[in-house]
């Protein structure tokens, strides 16, 4: 047992770059969405909520697995193009349908957080003279984001677990290669222990961003002026 061990973490390991892009590159668009939408939620102009809404619940309301095969397949046969089959077309698409998925989620919780901010603060920047510009920029951006990041910390996770359904449309990731392993005689009895080593594996990641997330957090607290929470403040606030 000891030699498949090793055989199964080498197959298994072996997904691991096309989860980190999948990771990576999905935190870094549902970021971006998640400001645009959030933001344009926010908006004096009618057209622009009513778009940026469609598209959060849009998003929201509907099944990430159909998402993804509808950008993979439907999409391109609209528009009459193709990505070709390859690993690396596949994961861009993976990247996109986890970036429109997660940002929808964001755009609530940047919406949240800029609405959390005291009107009086905005008031006396209005008093201050400060343009719209720089009110959003020295005043509620800085207090908003110490707001999102517990939130986005969560999300992110969300969104690595989530990387497991790119197995569906053939992605290589680590949850696809486990499985590849299911289908071999002489592993189907060592299916636990195949999955408790995929387990531990998506762990550790999850480890990663929270841990990146936490000092993130505290940086952007000591800079909008406020004590860092201590670890067992974050923890009851976690509900642990």
């Amino acid at each position: 047992m000891s030699d498949n061990i090793s055989i199964y973490i080498e197959r298994i390991l072996a997904g691991l770059p096309f989860t980190l892009w999948a990771t990576v590159g999905g935190i870094a668009l549902t970021v971006v969405l998640s400001f645009a939408a959030g933001m344009a939620m926010m908006s004096s102009r009618r057209a622009v909520r009513f778009v940026a809404r469609s598209y959060v619940e849009g998003f929201r309301g509907s099944s990430e697995v159909v998402q993804l095969f509808f950008f993979a397949v439907a999409v391109p046969i609209f528009l009459g193009i193709s990505l070709g089959a390859t690993a690396q077309g596949l994961l861009l698409i993976g990247i996109v349908v986890l970036g429109l998925n997660h940002g929808a989620y964001g755009a609530e919780i940047v919406r949240g957080a800029i609405g959390s901010v005291p009107k009086g603060q905005l008031d006396a920047a209005v008093a201050l003279n400060f343009t719209p510009s720089q009110r959003l920029r020295r005043v509620v951006l800085p207090q908003a984001i110490v707001e999102m990041l517990p939130s986005f910390n969560n999300l992110f996770i969300q969104l690595l677990k989530g990387t497991a359904l790119l197995s569906f449309i053939a992605v290589p990731e680590i949850f696809k290669k486990a499985d590849e392993l299911r289908a071999v005689p002489a592993f189907s009895r060592e299916l636990g222990v195949i999955y408790l080593i995929e387990l531990f594996v998506y762990l550790l990641i999850a480890v990663a961003i929270t841990v990146i997330m936490r000092v993130l957090e505290k940086i952007a607290s000591r800079r909008a002026g406020r004590t860092p929470p201590s670890r067992w403040r974050s923890l009851a606030r976690m509900g642990l």
